[in-house]
């Protein structure tokens, strides 16, 4: 087993330096803590045969991956997210998840993802080489950034596993048993998502990498007023059939898909105390909106409040 912590780092930096020390072990990726004067964090890891298993424990922050983080052509990752502790927000793949104890979500470490603790929180993460996962999920695609909740299926039981093996991580496990634990640890996984999350079985692998590769594009210009099914099929070079094709196995039209993004991350930004000196109008405008009117009218309609409430509501609670 291998320890890392913030323990003994000076304050002053110190998520910036958990940064880096992260990015050696797991990804790079950005933490902001929630609160400046005080962030700690501590993470576990171990292998079993070809999963990596992690434990991460953080004070209130958020936990950002971009697409600066992103390498091309790195090695195809996947992590199981296990909420062991507290409760977090989780967005990724054009959608967002609240997480409370015993909640899995599925990530792919290729496209960018965003997580908010709202306390202390601990998950645990199954790290997962994508021709391994495949093995056991042909099209793992479709299942990422979809929570799995805790009631579902076999899936207490699979938490229960995880929770088991990050509490050691290994070490009274003999060395010839690894790769034998890492194959029910991930047929019980892949169990608990076949039983407790929609599919799609007629979409092929191929399919759903061609949707990934649409959401990307979406995600990569969803500042952009102009971005539309039309300007998609042209900058990836398909056809607008093809692109209604390999998207609708996902359940939801590209134009709800693109405004839904949007209020998402206006929300979030809108969330941020760093945002604060920027006014409503100026968020909404920057990811992509070219009318007040439309974006108060939509927002009020996704999250049941205006936006100024909104606002004044989460900068509160972060306070």
């Amino acid at each position: 087993m291998e320890l890392l912590s913030t323990q003994g780092m000076p304050v002053a930096g110190r998520a910036a330096a958990w940064g880096e020390i992260y990015a050696t072990k797991m990804s790079q990726c950005e933490f902001t803590p929630g609160d400046t004067n005080r962030f700690d964090a501590e993470l576990r890891i171990g292998q079993f045969g070809p999963v990596k298993l992690a434990r991460l424990s953080l004070d209130r922050c958020s936990v950002e991956r971009k697409h600066i983080h992103i390498a091309r052509n790195s090695p195809r990752l996947f992590n199981f997210l296990l909420q062991a502790e507290g409760a977090s927000t989780f967005c990724h793949n054009g959608r967002e998840s609240q997480l409370e104890a015993g909640d899995f979500v599925l990530c792919d470490t290729g496209l960018p993802h965003y997580f908010l603790t709202d306390d202390h929180s601990v998950t645990v993460m199954v790290r997962v080489p994508g021709e391994v996962l495949r093995t056991y999920l042909p099209t793992p695609e479709q299942f990422c950034g979809r929570r799995l909740g805790r009631a579902t299926g076999v899936t207490s039981a699979a938490a229960a596993m995880v929770r088991e093996l990050s509490s050691g991580i290994g070490g009274e496990i003999d060395g010839g048993y690894e790769d034998r634990v890492a194959r029910y640890l991930l047929e019980m996984i892949a169990m608990s998502y076949t039983i407790g999350v929609e599919t799609v079985e007629e979409a092929s692998a191929i399919a759903w990498q061609r949707r990934k590769d649409v959401i990307q594009f979406i995600e990569d210009n969803l500042r952009d007023p102009e971005l539309s099914p039309a300007s998609i099929s042209a900058g990836l070079r398909i056809s607008p059939r093809y692109l209604r094709t390999v998207f609708a196995p996902g359940g939801e039209k590209m134009s709800a898909y693109i405004l839904r993004r949007r209020l998402e991350e206006c929300a979030r930004q809108m969330a941020n105390p760093s945002w604060g000196v920027h006014t409503l109008t100026e968020i909404a405008f920057s990811w992509g909106f070219n009318s007040a009117a439309h974006f108060t009218r939509t927002f009020h309609e996704k999250y049941g409040m205006p936006p100024r409430e909104y606002r004044r509501m989460r900068l509160a609670k972060a306070a």
